[in-house]
Formats: structure tokens, C-alpha cells, sequence
């Protein structure tokens, strides 16, 4: 088996802005395994707020590189137990583990539900993000859309603008990006009409979650609250809903691993993304049909998509039938 690992730069179709800030693009580190003439391909992204350095990320890769290359071919559940002895970050390690997915797959002749025994079933509908902006703004990007459902970035709570929103009568999603204060979630938790919303996602700062509910009031869900598996059982009585993102836990193999434990305790389950390319779109929409909220836009919102694979066209999620994950580079 051979490593290949290059960095290149992820160009936003327009300036995207979050809580967190503004950005026009975004360094990606993408990975390839190669064996037998097949070869399967990973992505991680260096996102600010969780300190991404991917110069680190390529330091380490060197260093592990001979360690990976000897290794023979094995199933990709003892390859990430193989991966774990290195102690990497969860998003070197996501990178690693989807672009042996994506390898073992092709090597095999077999997709990843094929793989896994996933159902082919009517997938959910990925909702398209809406970045900060005036209301009109955000409101005339929802009317010219062909999406169905919308996750509306916010930089703080505004109960009118929120109404507005819900006037427009369509699936709409709060994401807060932890700029929500506690007296801005006890208003939500008693006001019915804020039920309409599909979620509200990571409405407070990290671990400042004692004051939410799970209850039918509103649909809670986190995001950076849950970083993977182990962080389930104590937001189960806060949260109803979970943002699983492959980076941020580690890539597919622990995603199954969380989805199952998510399910068991009574979650609905988001797979979300950063952004990305088909790459890392691909890897998320494998997973698709263990969904019950969906966004997967990344390589929708930027301008040089550099790969093929699975994709989200209009919000519906177009799964490859190809070996391993359908990854290819263009």
C-alpha cells in the first residue's frame, strides 16, 4: 500500500460567514491510498475554531508513512484499530480511515452499503446553509432556492427575524454557532411557535448546556457539544438531536459506531460537514440512509471542486453505485 498526501485550497462560491467569522476559502489536506492499481481518497479541512494546523497534520503523515505502508490489507474496522495507535487528530484520522474505505471498497469490488449491508431506502433531503446576512438577504436566497429545506446561520437570536423565517412556510433550521444566551433558550423552550423549526443547532457555547431540555419543545441538537461517542450520555437529557460530522469524531468507521449508540439512546441523527469537497461529501452520503437530517452542501458551496463521487443536487442525495466510496479526482 502506498501514501500519497497533498494540500490544496477549497475556493467558497461567495464570502461564507458564521458566528465564528468570514471566510472566502479553506486549506484542505487531501489523502490517497493506493494499492494494486486502485486508489482511495480522504479529506480533512483547517478550520480556525477547532486550531486545525495541516502543516502538523503533513509532519505526521511522514512520520507515520512507513508504518502505513507495510501495512497489509485488511478489513477498514482493524485498519482504524490499526489507526488508533498513533494517537492522531480526528480529522487526520477521518481522512485516513475514508480513504481506506474508499480503497478497500475498490480493492473488494463493492460499495460501501454493499460493504456494510446498509438498505437502499428514499434518503432524507440535505438542507442548503444560509450564511449570516440581513433577513431580506437570507430571505430572498430561500425564495430563489430549489432546495426544501434551509439551515439559517445566526449570529445571536432574534425572535422576529426567526418569525419571519417561519412565515415563509418552509423547512427551516436554526444554526447558532454558540451565539445564543441562556435567557435566548428559556424564550424559545416557552414559545410553541418556535416548535416549527427542524432544529436549533448548538444554541450555547460549549458545555454550557445545563439549561436546555429535551422535551417536544423544541429540537435541541449538538454540534460542537458532541465530538463523538463518549460525550452521548451525559447531553441526552439536554439535547434530542446530534450533529455527527466524520472530522470532528474520526471518520466512518467510528460514525457507524456512534450512529448505532446515538439510536439506542434515543437521538435523531444529522450528518453534517464542513466545507469540503466531493471528497468528504462522498464519505458523508455513504452513510445516508442511517440519517434522519441531512447536510451534506460543503462541495455545493465552492466554486473548484476537484473530485467526483457521490454529491447533493438540489438537496436530493445522489448516491455513486461505484466500488468503495466512488471517489475519483477530475
Amino acid at each position: 500500500m502506498q501514501l500519497h498526501f497533498h494540500k490544496t485550497e477549497l475556493l467558497l462560491k461567495e464570502t461564507f460567514s458564521i458566528a465564528y467569522g468570514n471566510y472566502d476559502k479553506r486549506d484542505a489536506l487531501v489523502v490517497k491510498l493506493s494499492h494494486l492499481g486502485k486508489d482511495g481518497y480522504g479529506e480533512c479541512v483547517a478550520i480556525n475554531y477547532y486550531g486545525i494546523n495541516l502543516e502538523e497534520f503533513v509532519q505526521k503523515l511522514k512520520e507515520i508513512q512507513p508504518k502505513i505502508e507495510s501495512q497489509k490489507i485488511i478489513h477498514p474496522k482493524e485498519f482504524f484499530s490499526f489507526l488508533k495507535q498513533f494517537h492522531l487528530h480526528h480529522f487526520l484520522l477521518s481522512a485516513l480511515d475514508c480513504a481506506y474505505w474508499d480503497l478497500f471498497g475498490k480493492l473488494e469490488n463493492k460499495n460501501f452499503n454493499e460493504l456494510n449491508q446498509l438498505e437502499n431506502k428514499i434518503l432524507t433531503e440535505s438542507s442548503i446553509t444560509i450564511s449570516i446576512a440581513e433577513i431580506d438577504e437570507q430571505i430572498r436566497k430561500i425564495e430563489n432556492s430549489s432546495w426544501k429545506k434551509f439551515k439559517v446561520k445566526c449570529n445571536g437570536f432574534n425572535p422576529k427575524n426567526t418569525e419571519k423565517l417561519l412565515n415563509l412556510n418552509q423547512n427551516i433550521a436554526l444554526d447558532a454557532n454558540a451565539s445564543f444566551t441562556k435567557e435566548d433558550c428559556l424564550f424559545i423552550q416557552e414559545t410553541p411557535e418556535f416548535r416549527k423549526l427542524m432544529y436549533i443547532e448548538q444554541p450555547l457555547e460549549i458545555g454550557n448546556f445545563g439549561i436546555l431540555k429535551n422535551s417536544k419543545s423544541v429540537n435541541w441538537m449538538a454540534d460542537e457539544d458532541c465530538q463523538d461517542i463518549t460525550f452521548l450520555e451525559k447531553l441526552k437529557t439536554h439535547y434530542s438531536s446530534i450533529n455527527i460530522k466524520l472530522m470532528k469524531c474520526g471518520g466512518l468507521t467510528p460514525a457507524l459506531e456512534m450512529i448505532t449508540e446515538a439510536k439506542k439512546q434515543g437521538y435523531k441523527i444529522m450528518l453534517g460537514c464542513m466545507t469540503e469537497s466531493s471528497i468528504g461529501i462522498s464519505a458523508g452520503c455513504a452513510i445516508a440512509s442511517l440519517l434522519d437530517f441531512a447536510d451534506l452542501d460543503g462541495a455545493n458551496l465552492i466554486s473548484n471542486d476537484y473530485a467526483t463521487g457521490s454529491f447533493v443536487e438540489n438537496g436530493k442525495i445522489i448516491l455513486s453505485e461505484k466500488p468503495g466510496l466512488g471517489i475519483a479526482l477530475l
